[in-house]
């Protein structure tokens, strides 16, 4: 079953992940920017079921604050803060292993560095490229020329389905958990040709808020870094680059997705080989959207809260008691997820969350309690702010500390481009949806003025 309306718990990808392991808000678990490193004062849901019996495995991206995965109790391919898989032993092993050739890929787009950068130089004479950096986050988008299973997705995917097979041949009879986490769908956008002839760039249409003006927006929608279409950390408006350009970009990224969903669909398939899908509830999400294309035409993301990066897939599979093949509109975030994952193991955090699980709504629909509704927040990424966004049926209210409200009918807008924030006609409506978002931080502890916050704290550090 799918979840509609799902939000990550803030746009950025340190802190979210913390949130998917805790079940809290950063503002409760510290972790509030990319490797800010806070330590790990609260239990993550890793701990709690190692310490109920569970044998936990972990493959992939870690990127949650300090430390690997192997510091709470997990056992698998786990290296520091973002990384890169393709530096690693693990992955030469790999490609040994299964005769396949060291990766390379031929860029068609930089939005990384200036035009002497790697990146734009394989850009511009063909030459492939080698991802051989600290970190695989390559602001660009090509084509991979080697198989497709010399992708991180499928090296991972690859891990994964050898150790299934592994606890299988040896009878295992101790109850485990498996996390993989792909670095993709993330830029770079690197699919391979088989994947990109899946999506026509012609036959995809202009994006509705590509040629935004920003007219009415907060001032955060026009901070941007990418090269090529900013100018002294500002977007340059219009967009330098045409839509027959952002098309392209977009296919090499719906590719990348379709890629990554091929990888996690072999983890699936071994399940079912090894006879163990019925015992086995099944999350797949992400940890923040993007901003890619939308409100004049950003590339990753930033300070701004559009649909795009808060607004995030999550299906759940658990046959014979998630009844499968259908949506659920219910408002969820992935502060729901650790505690999910406890209640399917009959254990909960000693210390609570902020979190629900999700269950109820997925085994008994019709039965279930539901939020009325639901708080997304952000302390910027390249741009540093306070930031929360309450969402209550088609409505979507954000406050931005220091700069313009914003307020969305998200059915009637679901773009974004009209903020009635301003309009005195929905004064009513904002001043309502601000009365719910105080609650939720009252609710939460959410007190971003408060001197101990991790807010204040980091302004402290920073001399602010």
């Amino acid at each position: 079953m799918r979840f509609d309306r799902a939000y990550c718990a803030t746009p950025l990808c340190g802190p979210d992940r913390r949130s998917l392991l805790t079940g809290l808000y950063p503002h409760n678990h510290g972790e509030i920017y990319n490797d800010y490193d806070h330590p790990f004062d609260r239990e993550t849901y890793l701990d709690t079921l190692a310490a109920g019996g569970y044998r936990n495995l972990y493959y992939g991206k870690w990127h949650a604050g300090p430390g690997t995965a192997f510091d709470h109790r997990c056992e698998g391919f786990s290296y520091p803060s973002y990384n890169n898989p393709y530096t690693k032993p693990e992955y030469r092993a790999y490609l040994e292993r299964m005769g396949l050739p060291p990766p390379r890929v031929r860029i068609r787009h930089s939005f990384w560095g200036d035009d002497r950068s790697p990146l734009a130089e394989c850009a511009r004479t063909g030459e492939p490229y080698v991802q051989d950096g600290a970190w695989c986050n390559e602001h660009a988008c090509g084509t991979l020329l080697t198989p497709k299973e010399t992708h991180e997705s499928f090296f991972l995917a690859h891990l994964a389905c050898e150790k299934l097979r592994e606890l299988a041949a040896a009878g295992e009879d101790r109850p485990f958990h498996l996390r993989v986490d792909f670095w993709g769908p993330h830029q770079p956008y690197f699919p391979t040709q088989e994947f990109a002839d899946l999506y026509d760039p012609a036959a995809i249409p202009e994006y509705p808020s590509f040629r935004d003006d920003l007219a009415g927006k907060p001032d955060l929608y026009r901070n941007e870094t990418n090269a090529g279409i900013s100018r002294d950390r500002r977007l340059i408006q219009p967009n330098p680059l045409p839509w027959s350009v952002w098309r392209e970009v977009l296919a090499l990224a719906y590719a990348q997705t379709s890629l990554v969903d091929a990888a996690g669909g072999m983890i699936i398939e071994t399940l079912e080989e090894l006879g163990l899908a019925d015992n086995t509830l099944v999350l797949w999400t992400t940890d923040h959207g993007d901003g890619l294309a939308c409100h004049g035409g950003h590339f990753d993301k930033d300070a701004y809260l559009p649909e795009e990066m808060i607004h995030v897939p999550l299906a759940m599979r658990w046959p014979g008691r998630i009844p499968g093949g259908r949506s659920d509109d219910a408002l969820v975030s992935h502060v729901d997820v650790a505690p999910t994952f406890l209640s399917a193991a009959g254990l909960a955090f000693r210390q609570g969350c902020d979190g629900a699980d999700l269950l109820p709504i997925a085994c008994d629909p019709a039965g279930a309690e539901r939020r009325e509704d639901l708080m997304v927040e952000h302390h910027g990424h390249c741009t540093k702010c306070v930031g929360r966004v309450l969402l209550h049926g088609k409505y979507k209210y954000v406050r931005n500390e220091g700069d313009l409200d914003e307020l969305y009918n998200l059915e009637e807008d679901p773009y974004e481009l009209r903020n009635l924030a301003a309009d005195a006609r929905f004064a009513a409506r904002r001043a309502d949806l601000a009365r719910r978002l105080d609650a939720w931080q009252e609710r939460t502890g959410d007190r971003p003025g408060d001197p101990d916050s991790p807010w204040q704290r980091f302004l402290r550090q920073q001399g602010r």
